[in-house]
This record gives structure tokens, sequence and C-alpha cells, in this order.
């Protein structure tokens, strides 16, 4: 059986997170690639293949909506884990864990007493602009005080070897359930190596968020729900694995009704009293009556039970404002104002557009930046400048041009590579990393994370949508 062969791995140009500069082994590496250079690629090919039929057999597909051939798709997982240092790891959650109070903080404050407008930390109109910015939700206290409960933040490493925060998503932060299906596939496809590094579980987080979740009603026992917009949507096969995991029910905006502003699930037994609702529905459809009246997503009257204290909604809506790619340069500054520190984790530079400074620089620049759409996600809106033909430089100056405020550019980072498995050989791959962190009467941070990664060679959009893969995250212990 031919052993793997790692002398045509190339780390040339970037951060390799198995190898270092000189070519030498991480230590955090090392037992797992004495492991799998012993089983050879007739065993790695036949792991791998028996992981795509599982996550079949799981169900885990999702849809892609520009896709106009209708077809679910394996959010394919890799299965050479991306391994991290327990000491890098801790690091990660302090400055995760500040990150997180600091936006609860600016949120509560955006649509409250407003103080980091007034002292022009935060330019007002850069708020009042912004498409996620909702004026029905001022005044509002949700329960304990806080707005985002679930969130994922996107990190990439750089040629520094450090982890920068990429983006925030604080709305309906997407992939927790593929985090811990890897686990359990990875456990059983190397469980001898899995026991030997000693890596930190993941399992724990369904039991947290159910804890999260129970906190926030005053009900001794509170009926929760996940809300959906549908087998249709693409994160589905997500809505109804966390509903299972936590023991919640699994509704669409037509299974609920609100009466004397309660809400209620329509039984076959009757209505039943609803108390938590996790929303996987954007804010923008959850009550037609309030927000998007074309909405046959949401529920008539959600909102106002909502007002009245008589539900609780995860995450508040609102806090979208936080997401905001133009928002997200002032972040470092939002630390610093409400908790009176520096960053632990910085962000990468960002240039906005609205800005004169910063757009003349742009426009000067286009062909060495990232330019990437304020309100946008999933890996479109955005021009990778030096990727780019010099006909999409001019079409996307002219929409900086139309729409500043809509744009913001980031310098192009050389995202780190991990082992990838690649037809024939071992090859580097560009990843982001996404951590998930609970908010309820503590932060807790599952440690482990969902690794998106780039599956095309030199691509460095890791999106499902635009085919990235994923990658079991082991955090050493």
């Amino acid at each position: 059986m031919p052993k793997l062969n790692l002398s045509n791995y190339d780390t040339t140009h970037f951060l390799d997170e198995m190898l270092d500069e000189n070519g030498q082994i991480r230590s955090s590496y090392t037992l797992f690639r004495d492991r799998i250079e012993k089983m050879g690629w007739k065993k790695l090919n036949f792991l791998q293949k028996s992981t795509d039929r599982a996550q079949l057999s799981l169900g885990m597909t999702f849809n892609v909506y520009s896709d106009n051939q209708g077809t679910e798709r394996i959010l394919h997982l890799d299965i050479i884990p991306r391994i991290i240092d327990g000491v890098e790891w801790d690091k990660l959650e302090r400055g995760l864990k500040q990150r997180i109070t600091a936006l609860n903080m600016f949120v509560a404050d955006i649509y409250g007493e407003q103080k980091v407008l007034k002292d022009k930390i935060v330019p007002k109109e850069l708020i009042f602009s912004s498409a996620t910015y909702l004026k029905e939700c001022i005044g509002l206290k949700p329960p304990k005080g806080v707005w985002c409960h679930i969130s994922g933040s996107d990190l990439i490493k750089g040629d520094d070897n450090q982890f920068y925060v990429l983006e925030d998503n604080l709305r309906c932060p997407s992939g927790v359930s593929y985090m811990l299906e890897n686990r359990e596939i990875l456990k059983r496809t190397f469980p001898e190596i899995f026991e030997k590094l000693k890596v930190r579980p993941v399992n724990n987080y369904a039991h947290n968020l159910r804890d999260m979740l129970e906190s926030l009603s005053p009900q001794s026992e509170a009926t929760i729900a996940v809300m959906t917009p549908g087998a249709y949507n693409s994160a589905y096969f997500e809505h109804a694995y966390l509903a299972q995991q936590i023991g919640a029910e699994l509704v669409e905006g037509r299974d609920l009704v609100v009466q004397d502003d309660c809400v209620y699930m329509i039984t076959t037994k009757g209505l039943k009293r609803v108390h938590i609702i996790y929303r996987r529905v954007d804010d923008d459809f959850i009550d037609p009556l309030i927000f998007n009246p074309n909405s046959l997503l949401g529920t008539p009257g959600l909102f106002n039970a909502y007002k009245k204290g008589n539900v609780v909604l995860v995450n508040a809506p609102g806090t979208g404002v936080a997401d905001d790619k133009a928002v997200y340069a002032y972040i470092p500054r939002i630390i610093k104002y409400y908790l009176g520190e520096e960053p632990i984790l910085e962000n990468v530079q960002t240039y906005i557009c609205d800005e004169e400074a910063d757009r003349k620089y742009v426009l000067e620049n286009i062909a060495n930046l990232v330019i990437k759409q304020t309100d946008a996600s999933g890996g479109y809106g955005m021009l990778i400048g030096p990727k780019s033909t010099l006909k999409e430089q001019e079409e996307f100056k002219a929409k900086i041009k139309a729409n500043p405020r809509n744009y913001i550019a980031q310098p192009m980072i050389n995202l780190s590579r991990v082992p990838t498995l690649s037809e024939d050989e071992i090859q580097g791959r560009h990843v982001d990393l996404r951590p998930y962190i609970l908010f309820g009467e503590d932060i807790k941070i599952t440690p482990g994370a969902l690794t998106r990664v780039a599956l095309k060679k030199g691509s460095i959009v890791v999106n499902s949508s635009q085919g990235g893969g994923s990658k079991d995250t082991w955090v050493l212990d």
C-alpha cells in the first residue's frame, strides 16, 4: 500500500497551518500526520467516500437559491481536520467574549439612549441609513438585556499567524449543525487519534442552547419553537436538526397564531402556548403587519406580542444593524467606548466608501482591494480586485460612485491554508473559521467551530453557495 507523500505539498506564499515556514511539521499536527502517512491513499479515499455517503444518509444537504437546477447538495466534509492549539483557542475565546459583550451593549444603545451616536463614536448617518436598522425596535428592552443570543463571527488567519475578525453574524448565523455532525463523523473516522489528541468536545452545544433559551423565560416549563421559512430554505436541514436536538417544536409562520397578544401553535389538539421562538426567519419577514406586508413566512401580530413581553424572540429583532459591513469598521472604537479596553481580536483594515478620503483611495486602488457590498452575504456582491478584469473593476467603480454607502473595501488577505484531500494528493486550501457564541445569563463558546474551506485551487471564497466545503475543527486540550 503506497504511503502518503507530502514532498509535493506547497507552502510558498501562504501561511500553512500544518507546516511552518521551514517546512517543519507543527507540533499540533505531528500525531495526525504520522497516522495518515501509515494509511496510504486507498484507505484515505475509502474514508472520504464513506464520509460523503454518511452526509447524504444524514440529510446534511442545502439548496442554493441561484442554482436553477433545483438540486440539493451536501456541504462537502473534507476528512482532514483543522487542528488548533488550546492556548491559541483560549485567546480566541477571550476576544470573542469581549467583542460580543460590546456589540450587545452597542445594539442596546442604538435602540435606547443612542449615546454612542451623540458622542460621535459612530456617525448617526451610518446607522440611520443602514438597511438593517429597525426604527420599530426603538425603546425595546429584551429579556435580561440580551439582544444577540446566538452569534457566529467569521475569523481568518493572515501571514502573521494571527486571527482577525472578518465579519460578524448576529441575525441568524448558520452552520452549527454541520459543526456538530462533522464531529460525529470524524470521531468514527479517526477514533484512536481523536482520543490520543484529547480533542475538546462540542457535543454539549445543544444542551447549552436549550439552557440559554430557557433562561430567557419566566415560565418554569416554557414551550420552545424553532421558526423556519420552510422545507425549501437553504438551511432547512439545520432548522430541523436543532429542533430535534433541543426538544423544540419545528414551526413555520403559518403554524402560529396570535391571540390577545400571546403566541399559540396550532396543533391537532387545539392551540398550545409558545413562550420562546428561536427564529431562523429574517426581521423583514417575521410579521407582515409591521415589516414586509407581502411576507408569507411570518405570523401577523408576532412583533406586538414580543413587545408586550409575552413571547421571547431569539435573536432579538434589530440586531442586524451590527452586521452591517460599514458598522464593522467602527467595532474597535465601539469596544473601547463601552468596555474601556483595546480589542483582543483585531479587525481587517477597512475603507468606508461613504467617506471621501477612503472612497478616493478605493477608486484609485480597486485592482488591489476586495470590495464588499455592505448588505450582502454568502460571498455575493464582492469584487476580488487582484483576480478581477478591468471591465469588472469599472463596473464596481460606477456602483461605488452611485451609492458609496453600500460598499466597503479591504486589502487582499492571504488566508491561511490547511491540508485538504484533493484527488491523488494532499494540497493546501484556504480556510476561515466560524465559532458559535451563546449569550444568556453568561457567555459560552463551543470549543470547536465550523471551518469553511475553499475547495477550488487558488480560490479564497469559502461560502457553500460558491462551491466551498467544510472541515471538523479540533481544539486540543
